[in-house]
């Protein structure tokens, strides 16, 4: 393996996101040596996403000194299936939203090198795992709140992937039975629907209808809100804004109570665009999960933010699944 790990240094990381695929070239020692991107949904075949994302690829391999260098390849995608290689009906993939996609095997054919895949959370919780705040945690679930809600269960160690290589998709848990917001995965009331990014934004354009409070955010074209907008008006001091937070964070802490009867975790790490709102969802989420959680269980779970930053935790997690090859 020594030997191995001389004549080829690096693996490459891919963070597949809904919105941008970023690759990093990664030493043994968790260094990105090299980056590049690419849009994820400008394709409508896989075979032109998979095209475009070697030429993209090409040119950083180069810059380390060729694809010999090049131990392996670790990708973290939505609906990743880390047993077969595969993403599977991914409601936000237009190239993979309906069937099964040989991810793994069309990069490993066109690159020449071994490919191994994973769900882009159990990549973020492998990340945290292996470079991050939880080094050296043996139970933690990592919550990944971007465009969905994903989510990386570890215990006793290992990531739990289940029978199929699913397990772990506790943004689908439902929150509410009783006229539950439309999800993308095709049913009502789950917990991505209310605390992703885009469930934020739908908080936010739900308060602004149902009301005729003042608020920076009016300012906007409801249609084009992101949570973002949401984030930097409370951090102005709008109470719409701020409220818009107390209900997503509320929420999660009674997801996150219910996760803790489930594996009693260590740590809640939460990862992705979201968590960069700070105390304003961190505050309603401890609070909530202090209200809803079992005795025993608590005061014993810690709240983290991921150590590492933004894209590179799913890029370093993802070259992490290609080192184990």
């Amino acid at each position: 393996m020594e030997t191995q790990s001389v004549l080829k240094p690096y693996v490459i990381g891919l963070d597949l996101g809904g919105t941008n695929s970023v690759f990093g070239i990664v030493d043994s020692r968790g260094e990105i040596k090299a980056t590049t991107a690419i849009k994820t949904q400008g394709y409508d075949k896989v075979e032109d996403y998979v095209d475009a994302a070697v030429d993209a690829l090409q040119i950083i391999i180069d810059q380390v000194g060729g694809v010999e260098k090049i131990k392996a390849m670790g990708i973290g995608a939505p609906n990743g299936n880390y047993y077969n290689g595969t993403i599977e009906f991914a409601p936000n993939l237009k190239w993979a939203h309906n069937g099964i996609v040989p991810l793994a095997k069309l990069f490993s054919d066109k690159l020449g090198v071994p490919v191994a895949l994973t769900n882009d959370a159990n990549a973020a919780a492998i990340g945290e795992m292996t470079y991050g705040v939880a080094r050296g945690m043996k139970n933690f679930i990592m919550l990944t709140l971007g465009t969905g809600v994903g989510s990386g269960i570890v215990i006793n160690g290992q990531v739990v992937y289940g029978s199929d290589g699913f397990a772990g998709e506790l943004g689908h848990v439902i929150m509410r039975r009783e006229n539950g917001r439309s999800c993308g995965c095709g049913r009502t009331g789950c917990l991505e629907a209310y605390c992703s990014a885009t469930g934020v934004a739908r908080t936010a354009r739900e308060f602004l209808q149902t009301s005729d409070e003042p608020s920076i955010l009016r300012n906007i074209n409801p249609e084009d809100i992101t949570s973002l907008d949401v984030a930097i008006a409370a951090g102005k001091g709008d109470d719409l804004a701020k409220r818009v937070y107390d209900f997503t964070g509320e929420m999660l802490g009674e997801a996150c109570a219910d996760f803790a009867a489930f594996s009693s975790p260590e740590a809640f790490i939460f990862f992705g665009g979201m968590a960069k709102a700070g105390d304003l969802i961190m505050n309603p989420i401890k609070k909530s999960y202090d209200e809803h959680v079992l005795k025993i269980f608590k005061g014993k779970a810690q709240f983290l933010f991921s150590g590492l930053d933004g894209s590179s935790a799913a890029v370093l997690g993802a070259s992490a699944v290609g080192w184990d090859i």
